[in-house]
């Protein structure tokens, strides 16, 4: 029992640390980590967009994490590298922390999927889905979810774990909605249907409109909410006063 529980320990440290770092570089356009333990040392392989954010000036920021990592962690001679992300068009955190960005302003969630799909799909990505379900319909509306999906996306089995995804929680004033992107990267080889060729991108996802931070914000009537509610209602007839009997 001493070998699986020190397996299964290591598993906790390194899903800590990268939760740890994922806030720690947030705004470094945090992507992915690596994290390789061996006799000597503890390889750190983060990828972010930004890499001089991690670095910091004279190495300063990369020596401040180093010492947190192993001083909260326990880790023994944690050793951090940092790469720069090839692609960050086709990264599935940052599109997810871009579309939980434009709910958080009050844009149209139909809206910001479809321009989302179509930005992955443009890039040359085999398929996507994207998924946002919570309070979408605002402020005392119930819970639903919005999926809009493209190309070939498996689920199951082997191939699913070549699809990149990622989940991220908005928070906007009506209540928390979560967004969970994936999507399969350009070249990728499945092992059930070979190499996937380019996909064709459908209509209704090319011809979506740009969402950006000028817009206007969406109201609380739009994406499932009452489509009668404002509406006047016809006049009401008035009924012909009773006839007295004499």
């Amino acid at each position: 029992m001493g070998i699986e529980k020190k397996f299964v320990e290591e598993a906790i440290v390194r899903y800590q640390v990268a939760n740890f770092l994922e806030k720690e570089l947030d705004r470094a356009g945090f992507t992915h980590v690596d994290i390789q333990r061996t006799p000597m040392v503890t390889r750190i392989a983060v990828e972010v967009t930004t890499p001089g954010r991690v670095i910091g000036k004279k190495g300063k920021t990369i020596h401040d994490l180093t010492d947190a990592i192993s001083r909260e962690f326990k880790m023994e001679n944690p050793q951090i590298s940092v790469v720069e992300s090839k692609n960050p068009d086709l990264e599935p955190r940052l599109i997810a922390k871009k579309v939980s960005r434009f709910i958080e302003m009050g844009k149209k969630p139909r809206a910001i999927l479809h321009a989302a799909l179509r930005d992955i799909m443009s890039h040359g990505a085999l398929g996507g889905e994207i998924i946002a379900a919570g309070k979408i319909a605002g402020k005392g509306g119930r819970s639903k979810a919005l999926r809009v999906a493209a190309g070939y996306v498996p689920k199951a089995g082997e191939p699913a774990r070549l699809v990149h995804e990622a989940h991220v929680t908005a928070y906007p004033k009506a209540g928390a909605i979560g967004v969970y992107v994936r999507l399969v990267v350009p070249g990728t080889v499945f092992p059930d249907k070979g190499e996937v060729k380019k996909v064709e991108i459908p209509n209704l996802i090319a011809q979506a409109e740009d969402v950006s931070e000028s817009s206007a914000p969406r109201s609380e009537s739009d994406d499932g909410a009452d489509p009668m509610k404002g509406a006047t209602s016809p006049p009401r007839r008035r009924s012909a006063p009773p006839k007295h009997k004499r």
